[in-house]
């Protein structure tokens, strides 16, 4: 199907629905208090970002970027867009994050200039320390093998979070370490 076609029909099939759910008043999603605890990261963000290309012992490379976080579809998903420098080169990843009532879990998914593959990836939150944490399958850039990845995110208040990537491969002997930390400052 062509794609002005594809999209006619999608918009006739969204308009059916909605006189539908006017008729019935179904129960859309709302924004829980899971989906505020993401929204509270909407904003421009600047980054200062701690590499460990040698691994965590190593010092590390420190270079700066930028996030833009932008809450969307009435604040049930958040999409990230990062500007900065990796290793050198000019790095851009994008993601898109949002609570899964079913699964009871934060979801989302990940993709960057440093990867043909898309990482999804699933989460929690404690409350107690503010922090979010996500895990899903990567693939290496060096050696194109199954990665685990591990994301940490720490809000230490509304205007600063740290970030914390740990990956487990191949290129870690199997092990997880360290690859990279952030720390994020909100601009106002």
């Amino acid at each position: 199907m062509k794609p002005a076609k594809s999209f006619a029909c999608l918009c006739v099939a969204v308009t059916a629905l909605a006189s539908i759910a006017r008729a019935d008043d179904p129960p859309f999603p709302k924004p829980t208090a899971e989906h505020k605890i993401l929204a509270a990261d909407e904003g421009t963000w600047d980054a200062t970002i701690k590499s460990y290309e040698a691994g965590p012992e190593s010092a590390p490379t420190v270079t700066k970027g930028v996030e833009v976080n932008t809450v969307i579809t009435g604040g049930l998903w958040i999409v990230s867009t990062f500007k900065g420098d990796f290793a050198g080169l000019a790095f851009e990843g994008r993601g898109q994050y949002g609570y899964d009532p079913i699964k009871k879990k934060y979801v989302g998914t990940w993709i960057d200039s440093m990867s043909t593959s898309v990482i999804v990836l699933e989460g929690t939150y404690d409350a107690g320390t503010k922090t979010l944490s996500f895990t899903g399958d990567g693939v290496c850039p060096v050696d194109n093998t199954k990665m685990v990845m591990r994301m940490v995110t720490t809000a230490k208040d509304e205007g600063t979070r740290h970030f914390v990537m740990y990956a487990t491969g191949t290129i870690t002997g199997g092990k997880e370490a360290k690859m990279m930390e952030v720390e994020y400052t909100k601009r106002k």
